[in-house]
């Protein structure tokens, strides 16, 4: 998929935020990224071989005082290769772009991954 058309599913999925949220949207930067970097890898805790589709990093709002200002957005990542290789099937494919992005929005909000799983967004 050019890489065009895949930023274009990522703009897709954000746009499905709903409103309470999504005005939050300012304070993140989305960033599609061909793949993960070793740093990336290791800040995550991954091993080789094994990698992963999205990847927040940031202070989750729920963990942020009356202190926090003056700093740089938050951001994601979106990984498109290892998106394309897991998920060859179009339709597949962007349900999963749709899944990644809202997981890591979930972390964006504090919500951690056993509360993601629990939610249907593990």
């Amino acid at each position: 998929m050019e890489r065009a058309e895949f930023i274009r599913l990522v703009h897709q999925a954000l746009r499905d935020v709903p409103s309470p949220f999504r005005e939050h949207l300012r304070e993140i930067d989305i960033v599609v990224k061909r793949r993960p970097s070793r740093a990336d890898l290791a800040e995550a805790e991954l091993g080789p071989g094994e990698s992963m589709y999205g990847f927040y990093r940031g202070v989750p709002l729920t963990e942020r005082g009356g202190g926090y200002n003056l700093v740089a957005p938050d951001v994601i990542d979106v990984y498109q290769e290892p998106l394309e290789e897991d998920f060859p099937d179009e339709g597949e494919l962007i349900a999963e772009i749709r899944a990644t992005v809202l997981h890591e929005l979930g972390h964006f909000f504090g919500i951690d991954d056993e509360r993601l799983e629990e939610l249907g967004r593990g």
